[in-house]
């Protein structure tokens, strides 16, 4: 690792770093790094609406970083606090986790400077149908070039607008709706989506917890199963994760933690249940199922097992980072922790999984939709027959063995042959776990990398570097 006084400032001085760290250990031709490194463009948009019977101007951004590979890849996020920096940052993360999952995808990402609650659901379409004319124009999204997602502030609904946009721009593209994904199931969207960013938090910490040459190495033992959990960001990605990791591994959500206030309750608390109290109430203020406060600000100093920040960047401070205790920080959200806090918890001995490879469930699932709209067929449609009558001659086989009938709780799921929700779970884990592999095989081959996110930039940027060379640069 470099010296704390080489440490980068900000969020995207923490990506840099932790990509120039990582080329420390690979042997790049003299320049590629700095190519890697560099963010290819920046375009800066301003438009105008007129809302409320005046113009209204608005700004937003699209970064793309790299286009070693095309299209690019990369959610737009409605939000006040966001400038061309943050933008790039993100872009440059988007490359780095698309290579590290192996999804055929560069880097970008896009940002409007809007808060969405200050405007009613008509004037967020027409602002949303306005930035998409003018990303359209530059060539800034299509399905073969640069394909946005949700993000912070956006959504199935933002997504939809979107493509419908796009559609009337390219009226001649048979591949059009192909142009943005995280759209709604109507709208050629894919089951599965809404959870995928949280379900592949679940997987991430599944195969850690499996993982007993990584639980040696930091003298852990036991499995997932009643681990207290601290979730910072209640919203989708935090909500999913610890949904199914209190439902499915039976874990124990001790603490939530959310902008306006925190609630807590060591025994656990019911995700569902405190889920539809924050959805009525928007606070956890006067909620039953544990205790509240809203200082937020010792949140995650609180004794647990597993820390999953879930919400926005630099949220874990280097003060934090210090008292933290906890034995696996798992990095749901994009850059919760600085280059600078990252040292202290690594001396610390405290794995951290990182952001690149944990919260890239969201972009695999993504990718998926991409591929079944471009395909124009639906997941499982060209062999769920051929299947269930697989399945079939199997079941009949074994009721004539055993001359005993299935039961038929589990005879008819198992007939059914897997609907789409279950292939892109299937295809989730898959992608997640293999990713995960390739980060534990690193460090195994080479003592000298100590951590998961110097292995998995390891891994992103020696693909870059590859597809790169194999471009003769």
């Amino acid at each position: 690792m470099s010296d704390n006084n080489q440490l980068g400032h900000g969020f995207l001085g923490s990506i840099n770093h932790y990509m120039s760290d990582a080329m420390t250990y690979l042997d790049l031709p003299e320049g590629l790094s700095e190519r890697i490194l560099q963010c290819n463009s920046t375009y800066t948009v301003k438009f105008g609406v007129r809302l409320r019977g005046k113009l209204f101007s608005f700004q937003g951004w699209r970064s793309v970083h790299s286009e070693h590979i095309s299209p690019v890849k990369g959610g737009i996020r409605y939000a006040m606090n966001v400038d061309a920096e943050e933008v790039e940052a993100l872009a440059a993360l988007m490359s780095m986790k698309c290579a590290l999952v192996d999804l055929p995808f560069g880097g970008s990402k896009g940002a409007l400077m809007i808060d969405p609650n200050e405007w009613e659901a008509d004037e967020i379409e027409k602002i949303t149908r306005r930035f998409t004319q003018e990303l359209a124009r530059r060539n800034l999204i299509g399905p073969g070039q640069n394909v946005p997602a949700p993000d912070v502030g956006t959504g199935e609904r933002e997504m939809a607008w979107i493509a419908d946009e796009y559609v009337r721009h390219a009226q001649n593209d048979v591949d059009a709706r192909a142009c943005v994904t995280g759209k709604p199931l109507g709208r050629g969207g894919i089951d599965g989506r809404t959870e995928a960013t949280g379900r592949g938090v679940q997987y991430a910490i599944q195969a850690f917890y499996k993982d007993d040459a990584m639980l040696e190495k930091y003298g852990y033992e036991g499995a997932l199963r009643d681990k207290r959990i601290v979730v910072q960001g209640f919203g989708n990605v935090g909500y999913h994760a610890v949904k199914f990791l209190s439902e499915e591994d039976a874990c124990r959500i001790t603490r939530v933690i959310e902008y306006n206030g925190m609630i807590t309750n060591d025994d656990g608390m019911d995700v569902e249940a405190l889920k539809s109290y924050f959805s009525e109430n928007g606070s956890f203020k006067g909620c039953d199922l544990g205790e509240y406060s809203e200082d937020v600000s010792e949140g995650f100093l609180i004794d647990c097992d597993i820390i999953i920040p879930a919400a926005l960047e630099d949220v874990i401070s280097e003060d934090v980072a210090e008292k933290i205790s906890t034995e696996l920080i798992v990095e749901a959200a994009n850059g919760p922790i600085s280059a600078a806090s990252d040292k202290i918890i690594q001396d610390r001995n405290i794995p951290i999984m990182p952001d690149m490879f944990v919260n890239s469930g969201g972009v695999i699932v993504s990718y998926f939709e991409w591929v079944k709209n471009l395909t124009h067929i639906p997941f499982g449609l060209m062999d769920r027959r051929s299947r269930v009558r697989n399945r079939r001659v199997i079941v009949d086989a074994m009721e004539t063995m055993t001359e005993r009938a299935f039961p038929s709780d589990v005879r008819e799921p198992f007939l059914a042959g897997g609907s789409e929700l279950d292939l892109v779970r299937s295809g989730l884990e898959d992608v997640m776990l293999s990713a995960y592999e390739r980060i534990s095989k690193v460090m195994h081959d080479d003592p000298s990398i100590k951590d998961m996110r110097t292995a998995s930039y390891v891994i992103a940027v020696s693909t870059i570097a590859r597809a790169y060379r194999e471009l003769g640069l």
